[in-house]
């Protein structure tokens, strides 16, 4: 899974990437600080079986911290878009190119209308926030268009016998299955004349999420409001906040949790530190209940990807693998997910060779097209 983060130059989305990996990437108060992609890996926040059985887990990759488990996904930063990437304005075609295999796409907008369409300072307020995620979404449907285009423009050459398999195949460089391409031709049919159609057919498979940025300055606080009447999944964030809360944790002077609505102060702090951090209280967690990092990677995972976390163990009863570890590994998993989808996760050989699985909460024994649930604990049953 690959989490693309897009948006205009100086929205914020590096430093909503460092703080989503707790990397240092560039950032500046100027267009296109941000020249090849950053590439890192952040984290989904899920509350961990453990808690059940009164043992601590032994993440094999990701963490736990008081019985939230934090399970890796890709992050991928790229340079910022301007009006008319899509025809190479800025560094648009590099910009797009690397996005095609995100399976969503989060939307850094700056909230609080403080840099104008192409990056530049401007007083906060003096631009729409709704500007930028109309002309974002915009220039990615041309660019989708375009690859319409092209593909039919190939396809169209092709013997009748293999146009529909050479069109549909087209689209997988775009992280579209081919089911999903096979869908929107049996709607649509052939893009000749439909380029715009189908590009809209296509976008509804690389959602996009909001994450309304800078939420701390005025007027930010009601152009979010005013966000939220207009789109879905907009979520109030401060990227900035979330980097400075990740850092004293990691000094070891505050106590938190990426996501938590608070924090807790264990370590001595200067006067301006402590000011600092009051401020983030403030102006971000007190009203908005969070920074908003977290809650955007969980709600492209969980609630537009509809993804879920699955815990596959080889003891049952102890919920350990074959070493002892408890709940080693988390898998996440598409919503139609079976048994058999996560035996072949785990392995190829033992999804080949699987007979059956058992759900460890009540020892149950189920078949390979038992559709697994969020939290579920599995052991997989296979041949030697």
């Amino acid at each position: 899974m690959q989490l693309g983060l897009v948006g205009k130059p100086s929205s914020g989305k590096t430093t909503f990437f460092n703080a989503a990996t707790e990397q240092s990437a560039k950032t500046a108060p100027y267009p296109f600080t941000t020249i090849e992609p950053n590439v890192g890996v952040t984290w989904v926040r899920a509350k961990c079986p453990h808690v059940e059985i009164g043992k601590e887990c032994n993440p094999k990759h990701g963490f736990c911290m008081a019985g939230e488990r934090f399970i890796p996904v890709e992050i991928i930063d790229v340079a910022g878009l301007v009006p008319g990437a899509h025809e190479g304005r800025g560094l648009g075609n590099k910009f797009l190119d690397d996005l095609r295999q995100a399976h969503v796409l989060i939307h850094v907008v700056d909230a609080s209308g403080s840099s104008d369409a192409e990056g530049n300072a401007l007083k906060p307020g003096e631009r729409d926030p709704a500007e930028d995620v109309e002309f974002l979404r915009e220039e990615i449907l041309a660019w989708i268009q375009g690859i319409v285009a092209k593909a039919w423009d190939k396809a169209k050459r092709i013997p009748n016998d293999k146009k529909d398999q050479t069109l549909v195949e087209h689209f997988t460089g775009l992280g579209i299955t081919p089911d999903q391409a096979e869908d929107i031709l049996n709607k649509l049919g052939y893009p000749e004349g439909k380029e715009r159609e189908w590009a809209e057919a296509l976008l509804q498979f690389k959602p996009i999420i909001i994450a309304a940025n800078k939420v701390d300055v005025d007027p930010a606080p009601d152009n979010v409001k005013e966000l939220q009447k207009k789109y879905k999944h907009v979520i109030p964030t401060s990227g900035i906040a979330e980097y400075t809360l990740r850092k004293a944790a990691k000094a070891g002077v505050v106590k938190y949790i990426p996501g938590d609505a608070d924090f807790e102060i264990i370590g001595k702090l200067t006067p301006q530190q402590r000011e600092g951090l009051e401020y983030i209280r403030e102006r971000v967690l007190e009203p908005f209940g969070s920074t908003g990092v977290q809650q955007v990677i969980n709600t492209a995972v969980f609630d537009v990807l509809s993804y879920k976390v699955v815990y596959p163990v080889e003891d049952e009863n102890k919920w350990t693998d074959k070493k002892g570890n408890v709940l080693p590994d988390a898998f996440l998993l598409p919503p139609d997910a079976t048994a058999l989808d996560l035996a072949y996760a785990v392995h190829t050989d033992i999804g080949k060779k699987f007979i059956a699985a058992i759900d460890a909460r009540t020892k149950k024994r189920v078949g390979k097209d038992h559709v697994l649930r969020n939290g579920d604990v599995i052991k997989i049953v296979a041949g030697r």
